[in-house]
């Protein structure tokens, strides 16, 4: 008999090594037997499932402690003001914008290591703090698994110092199992499938906020992640938020979301199923750019629409046009850092990452057809029919 997980026995050890018991929502225990009940499901050998436990073990152990934090310090008082997202398709240059803000010095963007070691707060540690190091050796472990990802996401050479997406401080909600909480885990990446519950993931990603806030300066957040199907609850949460959607050629996002994630996954598991993956990432294309054709929140005037071939032929001055768009000034100091990151920071400066509209030609696609199917969505924000080499 194959070697299983039992929810109900990881939950009491990670009580009774911590010494604690409130996991700060009474839906956690059913909700995890959900993810343990897939990761049973999936036929891992006996070290894959024990991979398993031990990321599991540290998800629950890390929200125990984050939680008693919350009762300790008075973390929950801690504002969270005006901040700034960036939001899109994936492959849209969200990553880039969110790596320009982060380098200004009056900013503070959410670390790698901050929430995959969120406990105790951040501020309360020191320089060399020895979560960084951690969290720089987990990196270092991810580039070793999945060399290719540094092509499409060259920022993972941050390591512990890198730009978590929003939707990694739910990881240990066990709403989503992102790579860079799961990568050690031999399983394809979940897509969909776990309950959510967006107002209590923006809580959590709230809580997040103010424990990497507590006891430090205080500065302006600026966030990255697809919040699209999650408006309501995003701005019912942050009312005073700013957003920027960048918006590109739905077909190239396509194509090129399927080779970046084919590279995670192949990094993980092993060799993937192109046209598989090709059909789940034009589907996941073609569902978000009908949420934003449809929803109604996407007009809001607190939104800056931007298109991606704006962004690229002009960085900074995109990040000067939100920043006035969020009436905050752009500094010199901060223009000269973001100058400084792109000349430092070449988006090839791992190999160039190569990917080509035949992916979706290859399951029976026509491109004409695409084209034609997506012309609302370029009408309505202005998005060219991308040409690549």
């Amino acid at each position: 008999m194959s070697a299983r997980l039992d929810a109900t026995t990881m939950l009491e050890r990670a009580q009774v090594e911590t010494g604690l018991a409130d996991y700060g929502d009474p839906s956690l225990p059913q909700r995890f037997a959900l993810v343990v009940e897939h990761l049973n499901g999936i036929g891992m050998d006996a070290d894959g499932v024990r991979r398993a436990g031990e990321v599991c073990h540290w998800l629950l152990t890390s929200r125990l402690q984050f939680f008693e934090d919350r009762r300790r310090h008075p973390v929950a008082d801690e504002v969270v003001e005006r901040p700034m997202f960036v939001t899109g398709e994936p492959r849209s240059g969200t990553t880039l914008m969110h790596a320009l803000m982060s380098v200004d010095p009056d900013a503070r963007a959410l670390r790698f290591w901050e929430v995959m070691y969120p406990s105790p707060p951040p501020g309360l540690g020191a320089d060399d703090d020895p979560r960084r190091a951690r969290a720089d050796d987990d990196w270092r472990e991810i580039n070793a698994k999945l060399p290719k990802w540094l092509h499409s996401h060259p920022y993972n050479d941050m390591l512990g110092d890198g730009l978590p997406e929003d939707e990694r401080t739910w990881a240990f909600d066990f709403r989503v199992l992102t790579p860079t909480a799961w990568w050690r885990v031999p399983m394809p990446t979940v897509v969909g499938g776990l309950p959510t519950d967006p107002a209590a993931q923006y809580r959590i990603h709230k809580a997040m906020l103010q424990q990497c806030q507590y006891r430090r300066p205080r500065k302006q957040w600026v966030l990255k992640g697809f919040h699209g199907f999650r408006l309501k609850e995003l701005f019912a949460a942050y009312p005073d938020a700013r957003m920027m959607w960048l918006h590109r050629d739905p077909v190239q996002v396509a194509a090129s979301r399927t080779m970046m994630m084919a590279d995670i996954t192949e990094g993980i598991v092993g060799p993937v199923d192109l046209k598989a993956a090709a059909k789940m990432h034009l589907g996941l294309t073609r569902e978000s750019i009908a949420n934003t054709m449809t929803n109604p929140l996407v007009g809001d005037p607190r939104i800056l629409h931007v298109r991606y071939t704006d962004f690229i032929a002009d960085q900074v001055a995109t990040v000067r046009r939100f920043y006035e768009f969020c009436d905050r000034p752009l500094s010199a100091d901060a223009e000269a850092a973001m100058r400084a990151y792109l000349a430092n920071n070449p988006g090839d400066r791992h190999g160039k990452f190569r990917y080509s509209t035949s992916v979706l030609t290859d399951i029976g696609e026509d491109l004409d057809a695409l084209h034609e199917e997506f012309r609302p969505f370029r009408k309505r924000f202005g998005v060219e029919i991308e040409k690549r080499n």
